[in-house]
């Protein structure tokens, strides 16, 4: 497949490995990176799902499993890269999670798992690739993918305050990592239409379309397209950033909860969470 807006080598020669790899945003931005002439690696724990995605991603791309929480797995995922490739120019940090939960029904042990994955994860991931990758290339563009809007997100507490963080040390990392030559970016994603929104209660999904001032929610290949223009010698420019991509998502207010979201008995759907 070819990209729509790039040309079939503005990616040559650069190496990108995208956690959470295997679906949603994160197999979209794959597919972009492939088509602009990049190599990319994805890797996220369930070896099937990114089995399944390099199927139809192509030759060359492939996957490798691991648990992003873990710096031992976060060190073997990098150095595979490294066997298979020689480099590593571009880290996607896209991998994350959470649940759809009133901010007063969130136990201590929910918070944790989130925050664990979402500022944990990314945090473990950009130490070890800027140790073993990008800091001795003296060259590298991380990219942290976050979300939005800024001002909270609806039954998503947990998630908000998450992604915040990792926001917050995209900005220091940027100015620390300057002098190794590395640039650090976040991209604040909006609603899209992935399987991760799919399963939300259908009054939820109503609810968030009508929220968009653009007046729909976003393609994944937007997304994608984003990050392909962060993984190109102009990415740098935006050293330090947080690129919110939404359609005016974060320009919104209203009450809580929205119009449409409670169910007939009045109280907020609440989804249970995943063991992870």
């Amino acid at each position: 497949m070819r990209s729509q807006i790039f040309s079939d080598d503005a990616l040559a020669g650069q190496v990108v490995l995208i956690t959470g790899g295997g679906t949603g945003l994160g197999r979209a931005t794959a597919g972009e990176l492939l088509a602009c002439g990049a190599d990319v690696v994805i890797c996220g724990r369930r070896a099937e799902v990114l089995d399944e995605a390099v199927e139809v991603l192509g030759d060359k791309a492939s996957a490798v499993s691991g648990d992003i929480r873990d710096p031992d797995d976060a060190a073997r995922i990098v150095d595979t890269v490294l066997e298979r490739h020689g480099a590593l120019h571009t880290l996607v940090n896209n991998a994350g999670g959470q649940y759809f939960v009133p901010a007063e029904a969130i136990a201590l042990k929910g918070w944790q798992a989130v925050s664990r994955l979402n500022v944990g994860g990314t945090l473990t991931m950009t130490r070890v690739a800027v140790d073993r990758a990008l800091r001795p290339a003296r060259s590298g563009m991380i990219v942290n993918v976050t979300l939005s809007p800024h001002h909270g997100l609806a039954g998503m507490t947990h998630s908000s305050a998450a992604r915040a963080a990792v926001e917050g040390a995209t900005v220091e990392l940027a100015a620390e990592l300057e002098p190794d030559g590395i640039a650090v970016v976040a991209v604040a994603a909006g609603h899209f239409h992935t399987e991760a929104i799919g399963k939300y209660p259908p009054e939820v999904l109503a609810s968030v379309e009508r929220t968009v001032p653009l007046g729909r929610l976003g393609d994944p290949q937007e997304h994608a397209w984003l990050i392909a223009l962060l993984a190109s010698p102009l990415g740098r420019r935006f050293n330090g950033s947080v690129v919110t991509l939404d359609g005016a998502r974060d320009n919104w207010f209203g009450p809580w909860p929205p119009t449409g979201l409670t169910e007939r008995s009045g109280d907020v759907p609440t989804e249970e969470r995943r063991p992870r």
